[in-house]
């Protein structure tokens, strides 16, 4: 088998054209307000989905996809002749990447296909899977594309504030303290996705203002002037927060690339609007 396909799900949040272009296959979430089920980025648009969050009394739920739609997908593109490499939402917030392992256990060989659990979420892993497809393309092999996937991850500082904390705190993403002091005196939490896939709050700043300049402060550590490339995701139709954020990045780093991509409905459940997520990696080379 010479060619490699990239499998994800639809909480890596990449844009429809990059994955159309690339050809990755994604598998999609559920979204359920109340009785009503809709498959996350495919017939509920993120735009769509934060106006029915707007007049939904309660919280949506999400699902994971089963065993058996990844096993479709796999059988489909093991018979095209191709590898495949599946790229997942962290374990640690979502059944979706035993999902895929189980679907994998059910080929009769389970060869052609190597699951990956990114213990990330959003496109702070959809870059990885864009990554991966770009080398595929360039004719890179499967286990080049696994280390440079892992490289990438290392190399990347990941950052997102929330206009409030009640959806993750709800949905059980962040611990009951967490969401206390967030919702204390105006106090901003700074959070991340830790090693092992979950989401902590890093750090805190009291006011909008200062949390960005906290984010600043961090990711100049991290990065010391060096070419960046700035992957940014927000909630579609309420960017204010945003904007700002970006406008600030923009003037304080050399950025060589930069995506920008609506947060979906899924991981909009779990982090409610107004949220923004940063992503910076150092540039790749050219």
């Amino acid at each position: 088998m010479g060619a490699i396909a990239l499998v994800t799900d639809s909480t890596s949040d990449i844009p429809r054209e990059v994955r159309e272009r690339l050809g990755i296959e994604m598998v999609p979430l559920t979204v359920h307000f109340g009785d009503e089920a809709y498959l996350d980025n495919v017939n509920l648009q993120p735009v769509e989905f934060y106006q029915k969050l707007q007049s939904f009394q309660g919280l949506p739920k999400s699902s994971q996809p089963s065993p058996a739609d990844f096993l479709a997908v796999f059988e489909r593109l093991i018979a095209e002749g191709k590898q495949v490499i599946s790229i997942n939402l962290s374990s640690a917030l979502s059944g979706t990447y035993q999902s895929a392992l189980l679907a994998r256990s059910m080929l009769e060989d389970e060869s052609p296909v190597t699951v990956i659990d990114s213990k990330s979420a959003s496109y702070g892993y959809g870059m990885l899977v864009v990554k991966a497809a770009e080398l595929a393309e360039q004719g890179a092999s499967k286990e080049e594309i696994i280390e440079a996937v892992a490289r990438l991850k290392e190399s990347t500082k990941l950052y997102f504030l929330v206009d409030t904390l009640e959806y993750l705190h709800k949905g059980g993403r962040i611990g009951r303290a967490s969401a206390l002091f967030g919702s204390l005196l105006n106090i901003k939490p700074i959070l991340t996705i830790d090693s092992e896939g979950y989401v902590n709050a890093l750090d805190k700043a009291r006011g909008q203002k200062r949390a960005f300049a906290r984010i600043v402060e961090l990711l100049e550590a991290d990065f010391a002037g060096s070419p960046v490339d700035l992957n940014v995701v927000v909630t579609p139709g309420k960017t204010e927060m945003a904007e700002e954020l970006i406008a600030l990045l923009k003037e304080r780093f050399p950025i060589r690339s930069y995506l920008q991509s609506e947060i979906g409905p899924v991981i909009g459940t779990h982090a409610g609007p107004g949220t923004v997520g940063i992503f910076m990696s150092p540039a790749a080379a050219e």
